[in-house]
């Protein structure tokens, strides 16, 4: 017999949490709240027609993000942006969907120059067979998107997570869910811009010195990679953009 796949009261009260985590969430950052206060418990209640216990628990999620904070006899309220955790996927996934967010963009792609040059060098180094697999198959992926035969985002995107799982190094691993957030609005921002998907002879050059294990060459051609990205961005004066 199939199992049961209808969503029990746990589940709901879950994805009700969630939506509504996400509602908040993006009012939030988009600047809902800048010029009024956070609305109350019984006001959220009231307008999303929620319970009190999804309301409570969606606030707590929203806390854990660095986006609220809450005082005796004030309440809950928005927190300054820069105490906001810029590593949590939903927080980077609402900043890049605000207008003008080529600011965002330029210091994301700084943070990148810092940290994928030496995944890169490390994965030369410390890759297994399977991992290096895996990097040749997002290279291959990519050419195969210019054909139109998968999709070229999601193959650029595999591509440099799976350098990052290369480098066997936790924190970069784990730096691959804010990468893969941030990349997807960045890569359509500079194909945009360009008119052309991403240079395949770039990411080809990183592919070919890991599997060379060249550690210095490795590092090299990620800073290229991601160099041509950030002149691309600082080419755009910020008020004139829409990322």
């Amino acid at each position: 017999m199939a199992a049961d796949s209808r969503l029990g009261p746990d589940d709901l009260g879950r994805n009700l949490t969630w939506g509504l985590q996400e509602v908040l969430g993006r009012a939030i950052v988009i600047g809902d709240y800048r010029d009024k206060p956070f609305p109350t418990e019984a006001d959220i209640v009231k307008q999303h027609g929620v319970s009190r216990s999804v309301t409570r628990e969606a606030v707590k999620m929203l806390a854990a993000k660095g986006l609220l904070g809450a005082r005796p006899k004030q309440g809950t309220f928005v927190r300054p942006e820069d105490g906001w955790n810029l590593f949590d996927t939903d927080v980077l996934r609402w900043l890049l969907e605000r207008r003008r967010s080529l600011t965002l963009l330029r210091h994301f792609n700084e943070l990148r120059i810092a940290v994928e040059p030496q995944a890169a060098a490390l994965a030369a180094v410390a890759a297994d067979e399977e991992q290096r697999a895996a990097i040749t198959a997002g290279l291959y992926r990519m050419r195969t998107a210019e054909d139109g035969l998968d999709d070229g985002l999601d193959a650029d995107i595999a591509f440099h997570v799976a350098i990052l799982r290369a480098s066997n190094n936790p924190f970069f691993v784990q730096f691959r869910s804010v990468v893969g957030t941030a990349l997807r609005t960045s890569i359509r921002f500079t194909n945009r811009l360009t008119g052309r998907s991403a240079s395949i002879a770039d990411h080809a050059a990183v592919h070919d010195a890991i599997l060379a294990r060249d550690v210095e060459a490795s590092r090299a051609a990620m800073t290229v990679l991601i160099s041509k990205v950030l002149e691309v961005i600082q080419q755009v004066p910020i008020q004139d953009s829409e990322a």
